[in-house]
């Protein structure tokens, strides 16, 4: 749910449905609900509808962590419920434009927007991997591998919709795709370096780093910088560079054999 209300956000904004709904929040245009056809306002308000089921579901996962009783869940899926507030104010900041705050339909903060809602993804991803922690029949380099792997599928796919990559058009539709499968290259990265800590740590490095080019590039296809051709080709480079890191890793994870008379699963590095 939170992969598609960031997707629907980055949807949202590039058609410019944010400006819709008579700069209101939470109404719409004078209504608590708009015409159901597919027009700005609508887009807006589902926009908002999903965000507020989402937040509910966020607010359930740290309910669970907290009955579970493990610190590393309890930590990260409270830490995501305590942003909530946060991106909502700036939620309703970003779409009030010229109505209660005027400088609320900004770069500096849809920046904010965007910072916030990777934030909450990334705790929330983190609960996910620490809770199945313990259901893994694979060894932690195997996982790795397997994780680098959907990285890397999700990083070539997002390349026919990356604005660095002159391909397809940058529409609101490729927008939406490219932040999408972005978001599971995100995903398949923070599990990679958790999988590979104590285990293999440039295969860990090779992903962190992946990691920080990957979320440069996504906040870079948000404008917050003029796009020129200078930044287009740095966004190119950085998304070259980034591929180039998650097939290394892959390499150094195929190239590096468990050991026979290493325990099942709790392989280090040499």
């Amino acid at each position: 749910m939170t992969v598609s209300l960031i997707t629907l956000g980055v949807y949202t904004s590039a058609t410019g449905s944010g400006l819709a709904c008579q700069a209101q929040w939470p109404l719409c245009s004078d209504q608590l609900i708009p015409t159901l056809t597919i027009n700005p306002d609508f887009i807006e308000w589902f926009h908002r509808f999903v965000a507020m089921i989402t937040g509910f579901l966020i607010l359930g996962t740290a309910g669970w962590a907290w009955r579970r009783g493990d610190r590393r869940t309890t930590r990260t899926a409270v830490g995501a419920v305590v942003l909530l507030p946060l991106q909502i104010s700036i939620g309703a900041i970003t779409v009030t434009i010229n109505g209660l705050v005027p400088w609320g339909y900004a770069v500096p903060t849809h920046a904010a927007h965007l910072v916030a809602a990777l934030s909450i993804f990334t705790l929330l991803s983190l609960t996910t991997i620490y809770a199945y922690r313990e259901h893994h029949s694979r060894p932690p380099r195997a996982r790795g591998r397997r994780a680098l792997g959907v990285t890397l599928v999700a990083l070539l796919v997002s390349g026919l919709f990356s604005r660095g990559v002159p391909l397809l058009q940058y529409s609101p539709g490729a927008q939406a795709w490219y932040y999408a499968v972005s978001l599971i290259a995100v995903i398949g990265l923070l599990a990679t370096v958790y999988w590979l800590t104590g285990v293999d740590r440039l295969g860990r490095q090779l992903a962190g780093l992946a990691l920080a080019i990957i979320v440069g590039t996504m906040l870079i296809g948000r404008d917050l910088v003029a796009y020129t051709p200078t930044v287009q080709l740095l966004n190119f480079g950085l998304y070259v560079a980034a591929v180039v890191l998650v097939a290394g890793g892959l390499w150094r994870l195929f190239g590096r054999v468990q050991s026979p008379s290493t325990p099942f699963g709790t392989e280090h590095s040499e």
